[in-house]
């Protein structure tokens, strides 16, 4: 008897002692290929977030400087790159940042010499998460390294491929910033933390010589860029994972070189199979001459997004022209809480996440009109979020006025007066069609999301019928609504409000309940 026990116990071990191998053995291990890559289905937080912040913070954020309209992240390159060959706007910004830095800082002042003018001494980490916890944001993404090489967390690759302290660590503020931040954010609760890695430097000493900005034949020598690679990109990438386990890895500086030179697929494959939190991060798709082909979503810069139900996408755009705060921006030149406000709406109605951009100061401020952005956003989510915030795209993303639909240019989306969105929206051209309403949907629930107010107290949804089931409120308001089926449409009776009670501003929000 005493025998058969301890045969049992044995077995019971030794199946206790398996499991873990068992499992290991069942959990899908990705490879170095796109096809292995793309079959990972993205987690689910980032379908529903549908809001985040991006922060452009570095040592460009000392000069903060380029003409309007233009990025001030890209100062360096513009001010020391080789302009041959590239367009007129681009030689004439590098001209005019040529002229601003030997104004104020004279010809014999080194991009390297901002480092001990980026001080942070204002940077209260706390005090940012909180703003973005008030902006009604769901994600956070910060610029850990941008094309300046310049880090801020203690990267110690990065010191040495320089050759001098090349982190906010080392040099700088002496902090580690991301690391502050990340701590910060998380702390405040149902918010994600980021990161933006830029694979690329413009002036790392390891770089090949032909790929550098001062001379760009992009012809480079493979054994020196895998030097670069091995040394100073793979080991900066693993290091962020570790350190601080990003939700979002948001790579850039790719599109010049295919992503076999790269060696973008074997760094994808360890982090979905090696990261702290694999289960949870999410990547975008620039990882070599891959846009809009592979990764985990798509990108669209001061763009318009995609149609396509079926693609999972992110439109990133500043409040201002730049990402990197710019002095020489106006307030003409920073978007209305109007405008991004329909932005938001417009964006989720087809499908899309919102990432938008601010830009701190050297000393770690976040400029004010930047801070009423958020805030303003944030007050018009604290009545509407349930149809932005895990909504999906409906059957239809909009409903169109009579008219014209016009097919805007990217030009357009980027410099457009006014911006397209708005235009499409409020004030369309003469025989243009408007925007009526932006469409979200939550289980059976529809929300329509109006960009006017009409003025005979009656909204029509075009092709929609309801049953005696259905139910429409107007969020932020008490109550039920009233209304009926008219042929194919339904006719709501909107309620009656004086200015100082309406619920919120610019976009209107009905929630229509038990839609088949």
């Amino acid at each position: 008897m005493i025998f058969k026990k301890l045969i049992v116990n044995v077995l019971i071990l030794a199946v206790a002692l398996m499991m873990p191998v068992i499992g290991f053995a069942d959990e899908k291990q990705y490879e170095p290929t796109w096809s292995s890559l793309d079959s990972r289905e993205n987690p689910q937080w980032f379908h529903d977030a549908k809001f985040g912040i991006f922060i452009h913070w570095g040592l460009y954020s000392v000069p903060s400087y380029a003409p309007r309209g233009t990025y001030a992240e890209w100062y360096w390159h513009a001010k020391d790159g080789d302009q041959t060959g590239k367009h007129q706007a681009a030689v004439g910004r590098a001209n005019a940042i040529n002229d601003f830095h030997n104004k104020v800082y004279g010809a014999d002042f080194e991009y390297k010499d901002f480092r001990e003018d980026f001080t942070c001494d204002m940077f209260e980490p706390k005090e940012w998460a909180t703003l973005f916890k008030r902006s009604g944001a769901k994600y956070v993404v910060l610029t850990s390294k941008h094309h300046d090489g310049y880090c801020l967390w203690p990267s110690k690759e990065a010191s040495i491929s320089y050759g001098m302290p090349w982190n906010s660590v080392d040099s700088g503020p002496r902090r580690d910033l991301v690391g502050e931040l990340t701590d910060a954010v998380r702390d405040e609760g149902d918010i994600k933390m980021g990161l933006y890695y830029s694979i690329w430097d413009w002036f790392n000493p390891l770089w090949p010589e032909e790929d550098q900005p001062t001379n760009r034949k992009k012809k480079g020598n493979d054994i020196t860029r895998q030097k670069y690679i091995n040394e100073v990109m793979v080991p900066q990438f693993k290091d962020i994972v570790n350190r601080y386990a990003p939700s979002v890895i948001f790579s850039d500086g790719d599109w010049w070189m295919d992503d076999e030179k790269w060696e973008t697929k074997p760094l994808l494959a360890w982090l979905f199979n090696e990261a702290p939190n694999k289960e949870e991060v999410v990547i975008n798709d620039r990882w070599g001459k891959v846009r809009k082909k592979h990764g985990g979503y798509f990108t669209t810069e001061y763009g318009s997004g995609f149609e396509d139900p079926s693609i999972i996408w992110e439109e990133n755009r500043g409040i201002g022209k730049s990402f990197g705060y710019n002095r020489q921006e106006t307030y003409d030149d920073y978007n209305s809480e109007e405008l991004l406000i329909y932005m938001l709406c417009d964006i989720v109605s087809r499908g899309g996440n919102f990432l938008l951009d601010i830009g701190p100061t050297a000393d770690g401020r976040i400029p004010v009109i930047m801070e009423e952005r958020l805030i303003q956003l944030g007050e018009w989510l604290d009545i509407n979020g349930e149809a932005i915030f895990n909504s999906r795209r409906w059957i239809r993303d909009c409903q169109w006025s009579e008219g014209d639909i016009y097919a805007y240019t990217k030009q357009e989306f980027h410099h457009g007066i006014p911006d397209p969105i708005l235009e499409m929206a409020k004030t369309p051209k003469k025989n243009q069609a408007r925007k009526e309403c932006y469409f979200t949907a939550k289980d059976d629930k529809l929300y329509v999301l109006m960009t006017m107010l009409p003025d005979c107290g009656t909204f029509v949804i075009k092709d929609l019928q309801l049953d005696s089931s259905s139910e429409i409120r107007m969020l932020g308001v008490e109550g039920k609504l009233e209304f009926k089926n008219n042929k194919k449409n339904v006719e709501v009776i909107l309620p009656h409000l004086n200015p100082s009670k309406l619920p919120c501003k610019h976009v209107y929000v009905l929630e229509v309940s038990n839609v088949n």
